[in-house]
């Protein structure tokens, strides 16, 4: 079985949102496992010094929206700069990600349409009746799937994903891990793809 690719994600990134098409696409071109890893982003941020967008300096913030407007002409995908709901907490959406991995609909589907949600239709992904919204539409039951992680049901698979992310040196998202290597960011894709390329 061809070594998989470790994806550690956190839905409420921009900068994941660009990539997951293209990894999604890599993955199947080459015929190798793209597995989904939600993580806490928030404490490895806090466990790495990293500050949150809205508290970096200025001038790194300007950067960060000319290079979002760049990349959306570049990749032609529809991207709000500052949606309406943003920033906004990443957990109960991971967390429902990780239900969804282990539940019978399309996880990776689930994973992009919040991520679009976000970025594309000014949707609020912290909201519980837009989550389940969006889970029933890529085939779970999308108050149960809910209930699974009000439960407690994924919170050792979301532990588990974060530690999993500081022990690799996992420091924000998207976050590829392959054949012992670390890429980070979206606009690591072409390296990954050479990896996967050379390991085939």
């Amino acid at each position: 079985m061809a070594r998989p690719i470790q994806f550690f994600l956190a839905l409420t990134s921009p900068w994941t949102y660009l990539a997951t098409p293209r990894v999604r696409a890599l993955a199947a071109e080459h015929r190798v496992p793209l597995q989904f890893r939600p993580y806490d982003i928030l404490s490895v941020f806090q466990r790495n010094g990293i500050k949150a967008v809205g508290d970096r300096p200025v001038p790194v913030q300007q950067n960060r929206l000319n290079e979002l407007r760049r990349w959306r002409a570049h990749l032609g995908i529809e991207l709000n700069l500052q949606p309406k709901h943003f920033p906004v907490n990443p957990t109960l959406s991971g967390k429902m990600l990780v239900s969804a991995l282990a539940g019978p609909g399309d996880a990776p589907e689930f994973a992009w349409r919040v991520m679009r949600a976000c970025w594309a239709e000014e949707r609020d992904i912290s909201d519980e009746a837009t989550l389940s919204a969006i889970a029933a539409d890529c085939g779970f039951d999308g108050a149960e799937l809910l209930a699974a992680v009000q439960r407690g049901d994924a919170d050792s698979g979301f532990a588990k994903n974060t530690e999993d992310a500081i022990a690799g040196n996992v420091f924000g998202a998207p976050t590829f891990l392959f054949d012992g290597e670390l890429y980070w960011g979206q606009d690591r894709i072409e390296f990954l793809r050479r990896a996967v390329e050379a390991a085939a």
